[in-house]
């Protein structure tokens, strides 16, 4: 166990913070006021993505001053690893979707395969309108939807493995106050 807590405290002295915690604050406020142009009066449903949305989803939350019910859905393809291929589905949301204005919650959009099919999943659940809200969107070319933005996003950041704000390091890091970049050494 020991061996192990000091590898991540090796992985994170090794990391470049490229989101200070004040920027990625900043960022979920811009957010919170786009979002509440859009969703104030829909009754939205917000969905937060576990686990790496939840800690987003909490700051985001304090900020939405209007009514919205709150649900989460857990679906992965990581399961603590570096890279995964199949969808998992740990818990689907418990309230119905039929004709409900949904915010789809998540930390990044790299991808996208994961949240790609989440929204296909909800989508077949009769919403009247999904959006999409997430912390930060990987610049590349390789996303499930090409071209695809999200509906909200906090911050636009280079192509590297991250950690922190809920994004995490092999299970760990999620509590990091800001987004880092994995060191090169870290990233296998």
């Amino acid at each position: 166990m020991m061996k192990q807590i000091e590898k991540m405290q090796q992985v994170k002295q090794r990391a470049n913070c490229l989101v200070s915690a004040v920027v990625v604050q900043q960022q979920i406020q811009r957010m919170a006021q786009e979002i509440t142009a859009v969703l104030a009066d829909k009754n939205p449903l917000i969905l937060t993505v576990m686990k790496g949305g939840f800690i987003f989803t909490g700051h985001l939350l304090t900020l939405l001053d209007f009514p919205l019910e709150v649900d989460y859905l857990h679906a992965t393809r990581y399961a603590n690893q570096l890279s995964g291929q199949h969808l998992i589905w740990k818990a689907e949301p418990d309230i119905a979707l039929d004709n409900r204005y949904v915010l789809v919650v998540d930390d990044i959009l790299d991808e996208g395969t994961t949240l790609a099919e989440i929204l296909h999943a909800l989508e077949s659940q009769g919403a009247a309108k999904i959006y999409t809200a997430v912390l930060v969107n990987k610049q590349h070319q390789r996303k499930a939807r090409p071209n695809w933005t999200p509906d909200f996003m906090g911050v636009e950041v280079e192509d590297r493995y991250l950690f922190g704000f809920g994004m995490d390091y092999k299970g760990y890091w999620r509590n990091a106050n800001g987004v880092y970049a994995v060191a090169d050494e870290d990233a296998v």
